[in-house]
């Protein structure tokens, strides 16, 4: 479920003389102001409130940023120009909140129309990770899908980037409609730029962000969508990814990170612990939560737990794990049967049998269930490569699909 990135860049690229005329001409707006003292007055869900440019790079500097991050370049036509969109949305309690998320446009010559391709990241424990802010392993498939000549929607997801308080981990519901926000803010995008959508959409995500663009798909919005292409997504967490956590299949270090991550999130959403200490063994317990605030690196929250599971979990709870109730089995099945529906498009699935992440057993369940509807979905292996590796592999590959 996750990306591990290595660490955000710190180094924005701006300027250009495109991006000054962009900026004379008012592509960057001020942020709306706030409401009346007495009542807030929510704004339509996805209203743009803010653009702010981010990057600017040429057909060869996104050729260099995808080869250094180990992604196929021969889908890359264009030049890249990127923009963080802050923009409304809902909060897990569902009232107004914002986000935020990374709008990339290609540098095309003409004006033609453009699809818009929404990809959704994985598993980000550092809210500068988001694509928006960080400059590293979240914006190469957004600037690949770009410079293949397509408009792209990298949601942040609440709590992740600039928007305000911390990230509900794998929850699906509120991952969707930050998704679809970020969808409706980029159209807004695009007109301020000069440029227009077709209306055409293609769905890809990486890890929790396979899952996260399964059940986007299903509900689009206002948007035609073409084709469906996740990577390694989670999307069986009951009868897949939380057996493979005591049965090998999930590495020790990942199974430990992804445990400790779910149960404080979904702790936010669901009953299921009053204390830590009821989940967690000291002296975990008693830093496990502020680990999980936004501003902990990957490398922060590992150094600070243990090698297991098993070390990770009051024996209780561990037990409680492999046989889910109450509040746990609750967010299990909240954010489960994200493939049990019947979609109308080419739908592809891909994943590595070598992913100890997430097992390829994910994606295969996730046919199954597609194939329950009449629907199938080929699972598209990429061999035995790590959890990463998959993304890098597959990516190139979904940009020539969505091409054709």
């Amino acid at each position: 479920m996750d990306t591990f990135a290595s660490g955000h860049s710190r180094s924005v690229r701006r300027g250009g003389a495109a991006l000054v005329a962009l900026l004379l001409a008012g592509l960057v707006a001020a942020p709306v102001a706030q409401a009346g003292t007495h009542h807030v007055v929510r704004a339509d869900r996805g209203d743009l409130l803010k653009v702010t440019p981010v990057a600017d790079l040429s057909r060869a500097e996104v050729v260099a940023f995808l080869a250094k991050g180990k992604v196929g370049t021969g889908t890359v036509r264009y030049g890249v120009t990127a923009y963080r969109l802050t923009y409304r949305t809902v909060g897990t309690d569902g009232g107004s909140t914002t986000a935020t998320g990374l709008f990339v446009l290609p540098k095309t010559s003409s004006s033609r129309a453009l699809g818009l391709v929404s990809d959704t990241h994985g598993t980000m424990v550092h809210r500068d990770y988001a694509p928006s802010v960080g400059e590293d392993f979240g914006r190469l498939s957004p600037y690949l899908h770009a410079a293949a000549g397509k408009a792209v929607a990298a949601p942040d997801y609440l709590g992740l980037g600039k928007g305000p308080g911390v990230h509900p981990y794998m929850d699906t519901r509120s991952a969707v409609t930050a998704s679809q926000d970020m969808l409706r803010a980029s159209r807004a995008a695009a007109g301020r730029a000069g440029r227009v959508l077709t209306g055409d959409l293609y769905l890809t995500g990486f890890s929790q962000g396979g899952q996260v663009a399964m059940a986007l798909a299903r509900e689009p919005g206002a948007f035609r969508v073409r084709a469906v292409a996740p990577v390694s997504g989670p999307y069986e967490l009951s009868r897949e990814e939380i057996p493979a956590l005591f049965d090998g299949r999930v590495n020790d270090t990942s199974g430990v990170f992804y445990t400790a991550y779910f149960l404080v999130a979904q702790n936010r959403l669901h009953p299921l612990y009053k204390n830590p200490a009821e989940a967690f063994r000291a002296p975990y317990a008693d830093r496990v939560e502020r680990l999980f605030d936004g501003r902990h690196g990957e490398e922060d929250v590992l150094g600070a737990l243990p090698k297991s599971v098993k070390e990770l979990l009051t024996p209780g709870f561990y037990e409680r794990m492999r046989h889910p109730t109450g509040g746990l089995k609750e967010a299990l099945e909240a954010n489960d049967g994200v493939c049990d529906w019947k979609p109308r498009v080419p739908v592809r699935l891909y994943a590595a049998r070598g992913d100890t992440d997430v097992p390829i057993g994910n994606a295969r369940g996730c046919a199954a269930d597609l194939a329950s509807h009449g629907v199938r979905a080929p699972v598209m292996d990429q061999g035995r490569v790590s959890h990463r590796e998959s993304a890098g592999k597959a990516a190139p590959k979904i940009a020539r699909w969505f091409a054709r």
